[in-house]
């Protein structure tokens, strides 16, 4: 018998025994799951993994024959992704993404979602006094598209039907709750994107969308509507804005990372906080769809304006309280690698 040959059976001899009894292990716990294995055989799995890496580590560096080395790093892989992979399924993977990951991100970006609303309120701000004392800037900060008819020029009761308006069909309602959510996942999507340009983009993009949010208020506010405008707007803008507020507190978490990325490259500071941004912008994306079904079916169903201004702070206050309370119980960590 050629050398090769020999040493290729006696290697697979001495160890062959282990690498079948992994082998049982791994096949039996992708069948019926971790659960199928008593405590002995979950305790053994580990030592038997770090059996077979050291056979493949040999068996490459003696360079046995092909198929054995493919049978080992199958084998490994599978048995990697057993004993250390992750174990979670859909499910569980969501329950701990809103009960701790979402929540804890948003206070780990405190600083910059204060920012982020402070950008926001300043342009509202803005918007409505600069309208309120000269109208003609309407235009300037809001589209025709998003105006619809609100503007200076309308009358107090072409206004008043813009937000008393009769509730539409069914198929209606979900048809624009789904335009809305792609319309503001989309202003959400930019804010992120664009903080890993020094978050300067940001920064215009908050501003520029509180105008055009004071311009409206202005408009009406000098028919006198302005509660009743607030509620129509608070049943889902609570939400939807401290969406944006976070998708915005996001990017400037990014930007935060290339302006001062302490002793790290750039790149490296990017990828540090990257994760927590992009937690951050899921969850955003979940209350914008939140949002567009409040302002698709329910602002269309509740006109009466004291229930609105009250489902409109329930849920400012209810995501407040998530914020605050939320996963608790997790270690914060550290803040400068987030």
């Amino acid at each position: 018998m050629p050398d090769d040959l020999l040493k290729s059976y006696r290697f697979r001899q001495e160890r062959e025994g282990k690498w079948r009894e992994l082998e049982a292990l791994i096949a039996r716990a992708e069948r019926h799951g971790l659960k199928s294995l008593d405590a002995e055989e979950l305790a053994r799995a580990p030592a038997l993994y770090r059996a077979c890496m050291s056979s493949l580590s040999v068996a490459r560096s003696i360079s046995l024959d092909a198929n054995l080395l493919a049978y080992l790093e199958s084998l490994s892989l599978r048995a990697y992704f057993v004993v250390y992979g992750v174990r979670a399924n859909l499910g569980q993977v969501l329950a701990r993404f809103f009960r701790r990951d979402f929540p804890v991100a948003v206070r780990r970006t405190g600083w910059s979602n204060a920012l982020a609303a402070g950008l926001l309120l300043a342009g509202v701000a803005t918007g409505w006094a600069v309208t309120a004392k000269e109208p003609a800037w309407f235009e300037a900060f809001v589209s025709t598209a998003m105006a619809q008819g609100r503007t200076p020029d309308a009358t107090r009761q072409e206004l008043a039907e813009t937000i008393f308006d009769k509730p539409k069909a069914a198929d209606q309602m979900t048809a624009f709750a789904t335009f809305l959510f792609t319309h503001n996942a989309r202003i959400g999507m930019l804010c992120f994107a664009l903080g890993a340009a020094f978050g300067v983009p940001v920064v215009l993009l908050l501003f520029y969308n509180g105008l055009a949010i004071g311009a409206i208020c202005a408009v009406f506010d000098g028919k006198d509507l302005t509660v009743e405008f607030l509620a129509w707007l608070a049943i889902h803008g609570t939400t939807e804005l401290t969406a944006i507020v976070l998708c915005g507190g996001a990017g400037l978490h990014l930007g935060g990372a290339m302006i001062n990325p302490t002793r790290r490259t750039r790149l490296a500071a990017l990828r540090a906080k990257g994760r927590t941004a992009t937690i951050l912008v899921v969850g955003a994306v979940v209350m914008l769809f939140v949002a567009a079904l409040l302002e698709g079916l329910g602002r269309q169903l509740i006109t009466d304006t004291t229930t609105r201004m009250a489902v409109g702070c329930t849920m400012l206050v209810l995501w407040l309280a998530y914020f605050t309370l939320g996963g608790r119980s997790v270690p914060m960590g550290p803040r400068h690698g987030q």
